[in-house]
């Protein structure tokens, strides 16, 4: 990574964490934004069950056994976040039950960060059946790194004087362990595959990747002002019926 990727990525890192941090800090902004993870971490599962099956056919054990576990994981962080969002009496909106409208068709297009990040992809290229494995390991790599350090910086924002806050702050730390071990397990399978020299090119690639992406977001972020489309609603369950998660 050169001088002004350097630059720029703690510029956008720097960027994203004030951001971040104000609004899972304020009461109003936390529920989208747990929201938000919510949909990242559960979403993820469907597409890493299929790598893992076919690692598996390709006879890579290790692999596969890598990315069930992972999959597990995003499980169990998905529900983490549906937990504290119950406790908040707020659920995660079932878009797939929204009137279809031409709003709804565009929101569910590859995001500004997505979009910037796999420039040059297409959907169908990065579909697990076929997703260039070296593609999927350090872009994968950089994104679980980076939001292990994420996670991390905003749960040490939160108070420890409120129990609602704190449970999230104990579920954040413990979802910042688990995307530490991803990104080792992803490091190492890389390793596994290429030389130290290509795994670092490989890396600084999708590290620059990932800061253009970051400034999209973030430049997507100011020209709405902050504002973003709710992903929550006032939740239909009582705390009975909510899930308990052990964090």
């Amino acid at each position: 990574m050169n001088f002004l990727t350097h630059l720029l990525h703690l510029a956008g890192s720097g960027a994203f964490a004030y951001y971040s941090a104000a609004q899972i800090r304020d009461s109003k902004t936390r529920p989208n934004l747990l929201a938000g993870f919510y949909f990242a971490e559960s979403g993820s599962v469907p597409f890493l069950s299929a790598l893992s099956d076919r690692a598996a056919t390709e006879g890579d054990t290790w692999l596969a056994e890598k990315l069930a576990k992972h999959a597990s994981d995003e499980t169990k962080h998905g529900q983490i976040f549906a937990h504290a969002l119950q406790q908040m009496n707020k659920q995660v909106i079932d878009f797939k039950r929204q009137p279809q409208t031409t709003s709804t068709n565009k929101s569910q297009q590859r995001s500004p960060f997505f979009a910037a990040f796999f420039e040059g992809y297409t959907q169908e290229q990065l579909k697990p059946a076929v997703i260039d494995w070296d593609v999927f390991m350090a872009s994968t790599y950089i994104l679980e790194l980076d939001a292990s350090k994420d996670f991390e910086r905003m749960a040490k924002v939160l108070p420890d004087n409120e129990p609602t806050a704190r449970n999230l702050k104990l579920g954040m730390l413990s979802i910042a362990q688990d995307e530490t071990g991803h990104a080792a397990y992803l490091y190492e399978a890389m390793m596994r595959r290429m030389s130290a020299t290509k795994v670092q090119k490989l890396v600084d690639m999708w590290r620059t990747r990932k800061v253009n992406a970051l400034l999209a977001m973030v430049g997507g972020i100011l020209q709405r002002n902050g504002e973003t489309r709710s992903l929550v609603q006032d939740s239909t369950r009582s705390e009975s019926d909510s899930e308990l998660v052990a964090t």
